[in-house]
């Protein structure tokens, strides 16, 4: 009797029995992402972040680059989309086919961007 009560016991869906991520909270421990970045690491890049998004909003305002203004205000926002999905997404640390869904997406909306400047760029739209 005793050995069947042990065998009962060892089937049961005890919660201490389970192992590290099985219960939520508890997932970090078996990700198998043992070069995360630490806190320290997060700060910084929010900090970088918030500088790059201070100098996109002093550059607006000087007239001298006026006409560059767009291409920079693009590549700083490019930037800051990179640190972004790295850090704060973890893609850095996932595999690299979801680095490329990512890049896709973004080729795409900076060609639909370009062909729809070109299209306002045109003076006439007709294929004479």
């Amino acid at each position: 009797m005793a050995h069947r009560a042990a065998d009962a016991d060892s089937h049961s869906p005890d919660v201490g029995s389970q192992g590290p991520g099985t219960k939520p909270g508890s997932d970090h421990h078996v990700d198998g992402h043992e070069g995360h970045p630490d806190d320290r690491t997060y700060i910084t890049v929010a900090a970088i972040l918030a500088v790059v998004t201070a100098i996109e909003v002093a550059i607006y305002y000087v007239e001298a680059i006026e006409d560059f203004l767009v291409p920079i205000l693009i590549v700083l926002s490019v930037g800051k989309f990179v640190a972004v999905v790295g850090y704060f997404m973890h893609l850095k640390f996932d595999d690299r086919r979801f680095t490329w869904i990512f890049v896709a997406g973004l080729l795409i909306s900076i060609s639909v961007f370009i062909g729809a400047a070109a299209m306002f760029g045109a003076d006439d739209y007709s294929l004479r």
